[in-house]
């Protein structure tokens, strides 16, 4: 097999990725802006530094590869030339972009190779468990993601691409509901949502709009989908003094935990595991392995839940799973 490069392979998530794609015995190519830092971290594997402005400077970093993993953020810069310069090069495109606008852009783009956006751990864990729970339906009045997530220490990247968003909706707020993306100045509202144990009760933010809202509806028939957040988590994420994450084992994980708490019509499933920068890793990873196996529902620009068997991936995942 060709080599899969991944792109911002010296970020937070980035070195995740390419961390899950040695793990698995995948030949990686380790692509990003920064030459030094490539050659610092990666210089035992093939390093191809790449600007997102020189498009051909991207067709060499993607020259023979087999797929592409795009991991730099913000996306908003990134996204759309690297779908391009691997649309050039003929390769399938997969990111971890949880950046709304930019998934909506990616998923409203026309191919006829495989092209998967928001393949992560915001966008891709919650549309399949919807897509699991759905089976072969594929209209819902109403989809709820909650976010039980025991701290969120933001990456730099995360910080990044908040604020870039932030300040193109001039601090607006968005939602998904009858049927459409939805910019508001509404005051954020709390509520109290019962976790699966041994998360339980917690308070969490209504309408804290995450890529759910976008990688959802774009398969699935849904006249509204709400996500939220655990109260303590988004006062991490709101705190300009919050650390970003620290390792506590062998993997380069932090001690965060989460649970991801689906309810669709009446149905719900929940999957449970440990950091959330990690987890998309082998989401992306999974992806890109199923695409070039042939082992997909769909052809062209989809989402998780459109473009693969859900329940099979879900279990395929270093996660807890708890599905009807």
């Amino acid at each position: 097999m060709n080599a899969i490069v991944v792109y911002g392979a010296t970020g937070h998530t980035g070195r995740f990725v390419v961390q899950e794609l040695l793990r698995q015995d995948l030949p990686v190519i380790a692509a990003g802006r920064n030459a030094a830092a490539l050659e610092e971290q990666w210089g035992h594997l093939d390093v191809r530094p790449a600007a997102v402005d020189d498009p051909q400077s991207l067709d060499l970093a993607l020259k023979n590869a087999a797929a592409v993993i795009n991991a730099a953020g913000p996306f908003v810069n990134t996204a759309e030339p690297l779908i391009d310069a691997a649309a050039r090069q003929r390769i399938p495109y997969v990111d971890v972009a949880a950046e709304i606008e930019v998934n909506t852009e990616s998923l409203a783009r026309r191919s006829d190779l495989p092209v998967v956006p928001a393949m992560a751990f915001y966008g891709g864990i919650g549309d399949l468990l919807t897509t699991a729970l759905l089976g072969e339906r594929t209209t819902a009045d109403s989809v709820q993601v909650a976010y039980g997530l025991s701290s969120w220490h933001p990456t730099p990247g995360t910080r990044a691409a908040g604020k870039v968003w932030h300040d193109r909706r001039n601090g607006r707020r968005v939602r998904f509901a009858d049927g459409r993306l939805q910019y508001h100045d509404d005051p954020p509202v709390q509520e109290d949502w019962t976790f699966p144990e041994p998360v339980g009760e917690r308070r969490v933010l209504a309408e804290f709009s995450m890529a759910d809202i976008v990688t959802i509806p774009s398969h699935l028939d849904v006249r509204e989908v709400r996500t939220y957040m655990t109260l303590a988590a988004a006062g991490d994420l709101f705190d300009a003094d919050t650390p970003a994450p620290a390792a506590v084992d062998d993997e380069g994980r932090s001690d965060q935990t989460f649970v991801v708490d689906v309810r669709v019509d009446g149905l719900r499933a929940s999957a449970s595991g440990q950091d959330i920068y990690a987890i998309s890793a082998p989401l992306a990873v999974g992806a890109v392995r199923r695409i070039l196996g042939g082992e997909t529902r769909s052809g062209g620009v989809a989402s998780a839940g459109a473009m693969f068997d859900a329940v099979e991936f879900l279990k395929d995942l270093p996660l807890t799973l708890d599905l009807p």
